[in-house]
């Protein structure tokens, strides 16, 4: 009886001698919200990545590729050079092609942390099972945002490969540019998954294709900001995507300015308002 007692039948308790999962968490430095488990949610994305994903994630490295074909090679046969931001002339598709960059670097992160986000909180109940167990918000918000960080990374790593296949690439510099995507990645990746966790219905989906189009259309990624009246100028330069398409233009012909530092500032800021927006959304919603 007494051995019983001395070995773990007086003081143990459910979990073993660590205690549950829920007691751990609160006896770790962050509380419940964070466990430095991020790598499990990380391995469980790249498996599915694997399985089912792949051919999405391929075909959205094309659609900048074609539209860098058809706008830069096509219409740029028409329209001639343009003055690049170091106020050389620069040909239409060297032009056009950082800004593309940066859109497909928006695309893909939003992709990953709007509507795989929506289906797998709604639908699969992925993340209520997650934080279930030792895993906190902050680990799966940081989980899923890298899987859309790596997607974007790829993309910028191939788009730039086309464009130094293409003579696009005149300086060394124009090699920061896979890094900034990330940066620009992260800025839409952590804010789109804080938006996503407020979406309930299809419906309400649709109003980030609403939002993503006047982006891509107005964020001087075909035009120079300077052909827009001075209200619409404003408006433009408070949209992100605006903010990524010049450091990525600056960075392509490694010429910067004053406003360099306030393009990273602008996807840093984004990039803590998303990460804390999300992190408080999923403890909101899933440890009540």
């Amino acid at each position: 009886m007494s051995a019983a007692t001395g070995t773990g039948g007086h003081g143990a308790r459910p979990g073993g001698p660590h205690g549950t999962a829920t007691e751990q968490a609160r006896r770790r430095t962050f509380g419940p919200l964070y466990s430095r488990n991020a790598r499990a949610v990380i391995s469980r994305g790249l498996m599915a990545t694997r399985s089912t994903n792949w051919l999405v994630m391929v075909s959205g490295f094309f659609e900048p590729v074609l539209f860098l074909i058809s706008m830069g090679v096509g219409l740029g046969a028409i329209v001639g050079d343009v003055q690049g931001p170091d106020g050389t002339h620069i040909s239409y598709a060297a032009y056009i092609a950082p800004a593309l960059l940066a859109v497909s670097a928006m695309n893909g992160a939003v992709y990953d942390s709007t509507w795989n986000v929506f289906f797998k909180m709604n639908f699969a109940k992925l993340y209520q099972g997650m934080l279930y167990t030792s895993l906190g918000p902050l680990d799966v918000a940081l989980g899923e945002i890298f899987l859309a960080l790596l997607r974007g990374m790829l993309y910028a790593t191939g788009f730039t490969a086309v464009m130094g296949v293409m003579g696009l690439i005149t300086t060394p510099w124009a090699l920061l540019m896979i890094p900034a995507s990330v940066l620009i990645a992260f800025g839409f990746a952590s804010l789109g998954m804080g938006i996503t966790s407020f979406l309930k219905t299809f419906q309400q989906m649709d109003w980030i294709n609403f939002i993503l189009l006047p982006m891509f259309l107005f964020s001087a990624t075909f035009y120079p900001l300077g052909v827009y009246p001075h209200p619409i100028q404003w408006f433009i330069q408070a949209m992100p995507l605006w903010h990524g398409v010049e450091l990525l233009r600056q960075i392509s012909v490694g010429s910067f300015t004053a406003a360099t530092p306030l393009h990273i500032g602008y996807y840093l800021l984004m990039t803590a308002v998303g990460m804390l927006l999300t992190t408080l959304r999923l403890r909101s919603l899933f440890l009540k």
